[in-house]
């Protein structure tokens, strides 16, 4: 390696620690920082992300890029070293065009944001978290106006979260799962619905955290590198590969919500521990994309966590966990349960039917949003008529509605369309696991994930950002990504299920 590259790593290196600093700050915002904070911590997260930004983007590092480009020239485009470069180059290029005094400011104002989200979920009352998303919405305005013009503004804020991936391309996508979908979800209406109502009862907390901490490490989610706390909405954060770490929220009449966010969420910590550990402290270290992020969360959350071969291994477990709930409830009919499709009105409670739709709801109302052919005051009934258009339902307040999710509070604008990405992605990935590991049904109903968490590991986590997430895709499956796998998926499940 020469004295150029090792100079760019360390600087590099320095730089993913401030960011893995800031990350631990924005992690107990959401876990244990009391309430009062809220200020204090947006100026500290503000002082740390424009250090961060102004560390990278010296002249130094620029100069580095450059002259390492030209020792690259003729060097083999796949090595790990190479793609270090090719990636953080990327990265450069795009924060040099971002002053650091709107990094600065960004941050204080979404971890205002946040805090104004919170408190308005809490009320459900649209008008306290407003004039914030004013302010984040006209900020990511500004963003885009930092970068040359896109064939679409949003494509700018796509490419943040699914580098490569265009605004028609998503919703080319979407055509085609929008109709597929909406059929299916007809004939399904028009079928004899299942019983869940033993999922509505009462759960204990704490049997809850227990069972979904056995599940996590039945995966292979390693509690020496990661811990699991609580938090208003479910997420994961890592501040490297060996300290990844998860959250999820309990509702005690409704045990599937911690259970599957716990399944959900080890699916990204999985992801992240796996990274290849030589890419610690580099720009390589963590997904492809939140796509293929999400590919691992739903695979581990609907491939694995909602198919019999799991159940028929875990389910006498959750009876003796849940006796009075469960004893007397079947296998197939808890099954057909946790798989029942119903038009929801909280997207991360949908089922595998419906979930799509809640994104491609989000993905219209963004990109008016970055369009200004929509006011922010309107949103929340905006998003009741869309939520019936689509759904059939109308949220009762804003809490149920426009407030549910946390992304527009940490200006995530750009990010929804990537939920439904991942689930396309993730049975890409399945059918080439099956094909792989031709008895997975078999290991699974042992409970025995070791072999698809190793096919996992070495096609996928090992890689981290060496790839884009369309590259990678193609490289694993032979193509890029694609509606078709997801909806013989869909339709073949749930045929079964309502005897369609």
């Amino acid at each position: 390696m020469s004295e150029k590259f090792t100079k760019l790593k360390s600087l590099i290196s320095e730089v993913t620690d401030l960011n893995a600093a800031q990350a631990l700050l924005e992690w107990d915002q959401q876990t244990y920082m009391p309430s009062g904070g809220a200020e204090v911590r947006g100026h500290q997260l503000a002082t740390l992300g424009s250090l961060t930004h102004q560390k990278f983007t010296a002249e130094e590092v620029g100069i580095l890029i450059e002259d390492l480009k030209k020792e690259f020239a003729s060097a083999d485009v796949d090595s790990d070293d190479a793609r270090y470069l090719k990636v953080l180059s990327k990265d450069y290029d795009k924060a040099t065009k971002i002053p650091s005094e709107y990094v600065a400011e960004f941050t204080r104002l979404t971890a205002q944001g946040h805090e104004s989200w919170a408190k308005a979920r809490e009320a459900s009352d649209f008008s306290i978290f407003q004039a914030d998303l004013e302010k984040i919405v006209d900020m990511r305005k500004e963003y885009v106006g930092f970068f040359p013009p896109a064939d679409h503004p949003y494509d700018t804020l796509l490419d943040e979260f699914e580098p490569g991936m265009k605004t028609a391309e998503v919703q080319e996508i979407f055509g085609v799962l929008r109709e597929r979908q909406v059929e299916l979800l007809k004939n399904i209406a028009d079928a004899k619905q299942v019983d869940d109502s033993f999922m509505h009862v009462n759960y204990p907390e704490k049997q809850q955290w227990d069972f979904g901490v056995e599940v996590a490490t039945a995966f292979g989610y390693d509690w020496k590198r990661g811990r699991q706390d609580k938090s208003v909405h479910p997420f994961t954060t890592s501040f490297g590969i060996s300290d990844v770490r998860i959250t999820t929220r309990f509702m005690e009449d409704f045990f599937p919500s911690a259970l599957f966010g716990t399944m959900h969420e080890a699916g990204h910590g999985l992801y992240e521990m796996g990274v290849n550990q030589a890419y610690e402290r580099t720009p390589l270290n963590s997904g492809a994309s939140l796509g293929v992020h999400e590919s691992q969360s739903r695979l581990w959350e609907n491939l694995v966590g909602r198919s019999m071969p799991f159940w028929e291994h875990f389910y006498p477990r959750l009876q003796e966990t849940f006796p009075t709930q469960l004893g007397n409830i079947a296998l197939p009919n808890f099954y057909n349960g946790i798989n029942k499709v119903e038009p929801s009105l909280i997207r991360v409670e949908a089922d595998e039917a419906t979930y799509n739709m809640h994104i491609m709801l989000r993905l219209e109302l963004e990109i008016a949003m970055i369009e200004g052919s929509v006011a922010i005051k309107d949103l929340p009934e905006l998003w009741k008529s869309k939520f019936e258009e689509y759904l059939g339902i109308t949220p009762p307040d804003d809490a149920q509605g426009v407030l549910q999710d946390i992304h527009w509070s940490f200006g995530g604008l750009g990010y929804f369309s990537t939920y439904a990405l991942g689930n396309l992605i993730s049975v890409q990935l399945w059918e080439k696991i099956n094909e792989a590991i031709p008895d997975l049904d078999e290991q699974l109903r042992q409970g025995k994930f070791g072999a698809l968490l190793n096919w996992l590991r070495e096609n996928i986590h090992i890689f981290g950002r060496k790839y884009e997430p369309q590259e990678l895709v193609q490289k694993v499956t032979g193509s890029k990504i694609t509606p078709e796998p997801y909806l013989r998926y869909l339709e073949g499940k749930y045929s079964e299920i309502y005897g369609l």
